[in-house]
């Protein structure tokens, strides 16, 4: 097979031995996948893969056909249309997906749509429910509102009935941002405390937003940091922390356990998926690229200002 391949902080599309599927896992055909933030910084060389997860090969989500099982596989059969979070090696011709990962991928979805879906919405996903519970009539604050999880992020709030107010530095886009539900506060990045007090805060930026978010926090409220583009070192008021009852969570998707992994995918079969199959949430694919084209789709990712996912296509 061939595949997108990280050598001396560059990309090259090479040669590869095909994988092989173990016990309940996929071989999948990759149609596409979707770029993150996290290849970005495995290019540099300062984010390497997981030891189960090829080494030199970026790609954290994909959607593809099954083309092979092995053994012991009980829920998916060849031909089967599926997406899932890996480790690694998603920027390629073939991939592996354990079973219990992977996500049927709903009729009328295209692929580029289902390779941009399942990275983001599960970090969202989980950022949000699992680890801050945000629940109906609470305000949730998204900063970073216009990429792939901060899109994600502002969609599953207002499924669940949270008022959502989000943060997007290009003005060209707020308005895309704006149209995902009625109600939808959209602002500058320097102008959220004017909508003050949150319940939950998505961090997508990092640090510069670390003393303000607090600031801005209601009593008991909880931020969930999954990004830190802007920064990773900042200055924290711990009595201010103390004083409104808070939470401050960080979380990474990639290096998790398989339980942990499948926990997360199932969630977000359970309560995300019917809403992506009939449209109420969705996937806004900002470009899509070959991948052998990889390294422009990189630096159109680095150059920022994009509303919604990059996509490599097979």
């Amino acid at each position: 097979m061939r595949a997108v391949t990280v050598s001396d902080g560059d990309l090259h599309w090479r040669e590869h031995p095909d994988p092989v599927p173990g016990a309940r896992e996929l071989l999948v055909a990759v149609k596409a996948a979707g770029l993150n933030g996290a290849d970005m910084i495995q290019r540099r060389g300062l984010y390497a893969a997981p030891p189960d997860s090829p080494a030199d090969i970026p790609g954290l989500e994909l959607a593809g056909e099954i083309v092979t099982v092995g053994p012991a596989v009980e829920h998916f059969a060849v031909g089967d249309r599926v997406m899932a979070v890996v480790g690694g090696g998603g920027q390629a011709e073939l991939a592996v997906v354990h079973e219990r990962t992977a996500l049927r991928v709903p009729d009328g979805i295209s692929w580029p749509e289902a390779g941009g879906f399942p990275e983001v919405f599960t970090t969202a996903h989980d950022a949000l429910f699992t680890q801050c519970g945000l629940g109906p009539g609470e305000h949730l604050l998204v900063h970073g509102a216009a990429g792939g999880v901060g899109v994600a992020g502002v969609q599953l709030g207002v499924l669940t009935g949270a008022r959502v107010t989000a943060t997007v530095r290009n003005e060209d886009v707020r308005a895309d941002v704006a149209a995902f539900g009625g109600g939808i506060h959209v602002v500058a990045p320097e102008a959220f405390a004017a909508h003050a007090p949150y319940d939950v805060v998505l961090e997508l930026v990092g640090a510069p937003n670390l003393a303000g978010n607090l600031d801005a926090l209601a009593l008991g409220g909880r931020i969930a940091v999954i990004g830190v583009c802007g920064g990773a070192v900042g200055e924290l008021n711990l009595l201010t922390l103390m004083g409104k009852r808070a939470r401050i969570h960080g979380s990474t998707l990639r290096p998790r356990p398989l339980e942990q992994k499948a926990d997360a995918a199932q969630r977000v079969a359970r309560h995300v998926l019917p809403a992506f199959a009939d449209g109420s949430v969705r996937v806004p694919v900002a470009a899509t690229y070959p991948m052998a084209d990889a390294r422009d789709a990189y630096d159109h990712f680095a150059g920022g200002g994009k509303f919604g996912k990059i996509v490599l296509v097979t």
